[in-house]
């Protein structure tokens, strides 16, 4: 049972891509660690094609693939845990180990914001999020307002049931749909789907697993004291 976290309050290999450019902005972050992210989403009409580079980020939850190009980022992929790091707080160092050679802009962003939210939260109120260049992220869906709305409004530390983050994205009654958004999300951790968990306070199914959901809202929970004081 996860009933540890501030949980919101109810609301009234290489390849070629095409995508549209989505910009994010990132702003000071509150002392919850999160900002009012407003996207900055623009459709082209001659849409072109993009390289995308890949690197592999050695992490506390395992390695974490990434991809992205020139433009921004497109993919992050969760390995899947089989054990817990030892302890709610790992001391591993998140280092590239992989594509350090050739990583873009928006990958080294990434992976520095990355450092940050595993090493150094209190660092994150002063990196930039990298721009996002997924095609799901431009298109005009729920799915996309819930993503939108997740990064936006649930915040470092905190947990929302997926009715309330229906409930936040303009839809009560698409508790189910938000299911779908989350496990549609092709940037995980920075849009932070771990933070969504069953109205029961079950953690809820999860794309690196159950573990490493727990694993991410104990690191959160943990950080989040620690910067309160």
């Amino acid at each position: 049972m996860f009933q540890m976290w501030t949980i919101l309050p109810k609301a009234s290999s290489f390849r070629e891509k095409r995508c549209s450019h989505v910009s994010l902005q990132g702003g000071d972050l509150s002392s919850t660690m999160a900002a009012r992210l407003v996207p900055n989403v623009s459709s082209k009409e001659g849409e072109s094609q993009c390289e995308e580079k890949h690197a592999v980020l050695l992490s506390p939850v395992g390695k974490l693939e990434i991809s992205g190009c020139e433009t921004g980022l497109h993919e992050i992929k969760l390995p899947k845990m089989s054990v817990l790091p030892s302890g709610a707080e790992s001391s591993a160092a998140c280092e590239v180990c992989e594509g350090a050679e050739e990583m873009t802009e928006p990958l080294k962003q990434c992976t520095a914001w990355l450092r940050a939210y595993f090493c150094e939260p209190a660092r994150m109120a002063s990196l930039p999020l990298p721009a996002f260049h997924h095609p799901l992220l431009r298109r005009d869906s729920f799915t996309r307002q819930v993503l939108w709305t997740l990064l936006r409004d649930v915040k470092f530390g905190e947990a929302v049931s997926y009715k309330q983050l229906a409930v936040l994205a303009g839809n009560s009654r698409a508790a189910r749909a938000v299911g779908g958004a989350m496990r549609s999300n092709p940037i995980p951790i920075i849009i932070p789907c771990h933070r969504v968990i069953c109205s029961s306070g079950q953690s809820g199914n999860y794309g690196g697993g159950n573990l490493m959901k727990e694993w991410l809202l104990s690191h959160e929970k943990l950080q989040k004291e620690k910067l309160a004081y």
